[in-house]
């Protein structure tokens, strides 16, 4: 297993040092001048649009409960023990390329999620699905990059990142009640598998109510030991700007040391935000929606809330919760690193509710990625059959992830999603152009909508000046008859 741990290493850091990093970089940049910084222009928009939630029934889900379940995803174990394997591997400068890939993926994150809204389908049961596999195959034209990336998604989330929110789940239960990586398995099977079995309906209803909590708690947390460590905050961000250009870090040397926080600071933070992975689209396209810029806009602030809010208040939990050590504290210590840093600061009462905490986290996270698998298999098989083959794999793999090694299941993660955001990047790349009409389209109708002129957003695939062409079978134009002319 060790020899095989090592190859998976090697294949991870080949792949983020040639190809994702720049990608990754450069997709940021691009889509961030090309929409002229929209992550920031429409930051207001971005919150408003959240709180306005629009469901129609049978049709979809709200804009919430879609927000609700790309958190879900997002908010897991990436934002507890990724930080912690960041700051384990990479030095806290490896904190500042995590927000640094978060600031710049909001606009790539606005993309993709505008593209899913653009080019969803429609069920037989009214509901939407979309993402990249849908709209590499509606938008380029290509079925087969399509069915590559709906394989590359459904084994990434499906799997690889289901076994390592069950990992962490076994890790913290072992630490804290003594249970058993198999007795996790089947807490684990009992709890995951009557909510996926359901498909994906009960699992928006419970990541509207877990998400948001769970996420709530944990930033109250975060608040209250900062507030008792407000003194180093200064020493906090010295030491995560000083060790990002490698003046000073764990690797040694300052090539080393800045190579290390980069690394890690763009893995950990496309593990947690997943700006360019092409995984929160899913989410966004199942949204009921006036326009396709607004799940855009709500899929960016997602990831401002995973990294610059979430994935920080972890790392001021661990560099200042007297745990910590950049010189001493490795990779297998990452998995109890944040729970161990918030029992010091504490106090020993705490190791059971943030225990049970990682587990919401973690078990949302789950759920989430589930339906992200599910969709993608709707695309390879049909909207609307069962997919009850899927969902009892998905089960298994929970069970599988819970007694498998910490450093397998991060290592396996890490290339799966590497190889899902080469094929979705060079996808947004090739379609980005669509997305930023759509955004014309939508600032076009935003002073009217605030106003108060127009009652709301509207979306035409036919017939839209701002389009680059007409669309083809578009849902949007459904409900209005529209055919191209």
């Amino acid at each position: 297993m060790e020899a095989f741990n090592t190859v998976l290493g090697h294949i991870s850091d080949f792949m983020y040092t040639y190809m994702l990093v720049g990608l990754l970089m450069a997709a940021g940049i691009y889509f961030t001048i090309r929409t002229r910084g929209v992550q920031f222009r429409l930051f207001a928009n971005m919150v408003s649009t959240i709180m306005k939630s629009r469901s129609v029934e049978g049709k979809g889900i709200s804009s919430f409960q879609a927000f609700a379940i790309g958190i879900a995803s997002r908010v897991g174990t990436g934002n507890i023990v990724g930080v912690a394997i960041a700051l384990a591997v990479g030095g806290p400068g490896a904190i500042f390329w995590m927000w640094v890939v978060a600031l710049l993926g909001m606009a790539t994150a606005f993309i993709e999620a505008t593209l899913a809204q653009m080019f969803k389908v429609r069920g037989s049961d009214g509901s939407f699905r979309g993402g990249p596999a849908y709209y590499i195959h509606r938008g380029l034209g290509s079925r087969t990059w399509g069915l590559v990336f709906a394989v590359l998604l459904i084994f990434t989330f499906g799997f690889a990142f289901n076994m390592v929110q069950a990992n962490t789940i076994a890790g913290v239960f072992e630490a804290s009640f003594g249970v058993p990586s198999w007795g996790t398995a089947l807490i684990l099977v009992a709890l995951c598998a009557p909510i996926i079995m359901g498909g994906i309906r009960p699992v928006a209803k419970a990541t509207e109510i877990i998400a948001p909590l769970m996420a709530l708690i944990y930033v109250l947390i975060a608040i209250i030991i900062i507030g008792m460590n407000f003194s180093l905050i200064p020493a906090v961000f010295g030491a995560i700007f000083a060790d990002a250009f490698g003046f000073w870090s764990a690797a040694g040397g300052l090539t080393g040391g800045f190579t290390a926080a980069l690394l890690n600071g763009v893995k950990r933070g496309l593990f947690s935000n997943e700006a360019g992975m092409g995984s929160a689209p899913n989410a966004a396209a199942t949204a009921t929606v006036s326009h396709p810029v607004q799940q855009g806009l709500i899929q960016s602030m997602g990831v401002f809330v995973d990294t610059v809010v979430i994935c920080s208040a972890t790392a001021f939990i661990c560099i200042v919760g007297g745990v910590y050590n950049v010189n001493q504290t490795d990779r297998d210590a990452a998995q109890t690193l944040t729970q161990d840093s918030i029992v010091n600061q504490l106090g020993g009462w705490t190791a059971i509710p943030v225990a049970l905490i990682i587990f919401v986290f973690a078990y949302s996270s789950i759920l989430g990625n589930y339906t992200y698998a599910e969709v993608n298999m709707d695309f390879i098989r049909g909207v609307g059959k069962p997919n009850y083959l899927l969902r009892a794999l998905v089960v298994a793999a929970v069970a599988l992830g819970s007694i498998w090694a910490f450093s397998t299941v991060w290592a396996l993660a890490d290339i799966a999603m590497g190889l899902m955001a080469l094929v979705n990047l060079v996808a947004i790349f090739a379609m980005g152009g669509w997305a930023i009409a759509a955004l014309r389209d939508y600032e076009r109708q935003l002073p009217e909508v605030k106003s108060g002129t127009a009652n709301d957003f509207s979306f035409v695939g036919v017939d839209n000046p701002d389009l680059p062409k007409d669309m083809v079978n578009a849902v949007w134009d459904e409900e209005l008859g529209v055919t191209p002319s």
